[in-house]
C-alpha cells in the first residue's frame, strides 16, 4: 500500500486516534502560539485533519492548510472553523505558491514519514520570507530496541517511517538544509517523544551582511 492510500484509509478516524495525543498537541499549541501575530499568513503541510490549524489559525491573518491526501482534507473541512482557515490538497514537494508567500510554516508529524524531506523544506524555504517561522515538530524515535519494534509493529498496517532522528540529528538535519535553530522542545512520552522544533529562514547572505563591520562614514 503506498503511503496517500494509507492515509486515505486512516482519514475518518484520524481525530479520534488522536485523542489519546491531545495533552501533547495543547503542549504543541502552547509552544507555537507567541509567535504568532495577527498580520501572519500562515502554510501548513501535512495538516491532518486540521490538528493544529483548527485552533491556531483565529490568531493570524490567513491560514493555509495543506495535505497531499484528499480524504484528510475532506475531513478536515468538515471541522467547524473560521474564515481565516482554508483547506486545499497539494504535494508539499510542489507547492504552487510563489516565492515568500509566507510568514510562518508549519509542518507537524510528517518529516519523519516522507521518504524526501529535504524536497519539502526547500520548498519551505522557497515559500518563506527571509527572517521567518518553520515549525516543525517532529517524533525523534531513535534508534533503541523498543522504538524499532513498536515501529515494526506500525509498519505491519502500513505505516512507513523512513526516519529515525533523535533531537539533536533533527535540528543538525534542518541546520544542513539552511535553517537557524531558534528554540527546541521535548514533549510526549519516552514511547512517543517528540520534538517541538522551531527555526528561522535566514538567507546566507543575511548572515553575511550581519558579520560585516558597519560601513559608516565610508563612501
Amino acid at each position: 500500500m503506498d503511503d496517500k492510500r494509507f492515509w486515505d484509509r486512516c482519514s475518518k478516524n484520524y481525530s479520534a486516534l488522536l485523542r489519546r495525543s491531545e495533552r501533547m498537541y495543547l503542549q504543541i499549541h502552547k509552544a507555537i502560539r507567541p509567535f504568532l501575530k495577527r498580520d501572519m499568513d500562515v502554510l501548513e503541510l501535512a495538516c491532518g485533519t486540521g490538528q493544529l490549524s483548527v485552533p491556531l489559525s483565529p490568531y493570524v491573518r490567513a491560514w493555509e492548510a495543506t495535505d497531499f491526501s484528499p480524504e484528510m482534507v475532506k475531513q478536515a473541512k468538515k471541522q467547524l472553523h473560521t474564515s481565516r482557515l482554508h483547506f486545499s490538497v497539494q504535494d508539499a514537494t510542489k507547492l504552487p505558491y510563489g516565492p515568500e508567500s509566507f510568514d510562518a510554516v508549519v509542518i507537524s508529524n510528517a518529516l519523519h514519514i516522507m521518504p524526501q524531506p529535504e524536497k519539502a523544506l526547500s520548498e519551505a524555504w522557497r515559500v518563506l520570507k527571509p527572517g521567518w517561522f518553520l515549525f516543525a515538530p517532529t517524533f525523534v524515535w531513535g534508534n533503541g530496541r523498543w522504538a524499532g519494534f513498536r515501529l515494526w509493529v506500525m509498519g505491519l498496517s502500513g505505516f512507513h517511517v523512513y526516519h529515525r532522528w533523535n533531537a539533536g540529528e533533527l535540528m543538525a538535519y534542518l541546520s544542513e538544509h539552511g535553517y537557524t535553530i531558534v528554540c527546541h522542545q521535548l514533549l510526549g512520552s519516552k514511547f512517543t517523544p517528540l520534538c517541538c522544533l522551531i527555526a528561522r529562514k535566514i538567507p546566507p547572505e543575511s548572515v553575511q551582511h550581519s558579520k560585516t563591520p558597519g560601513n559608516a562614514g565610508q563612501e
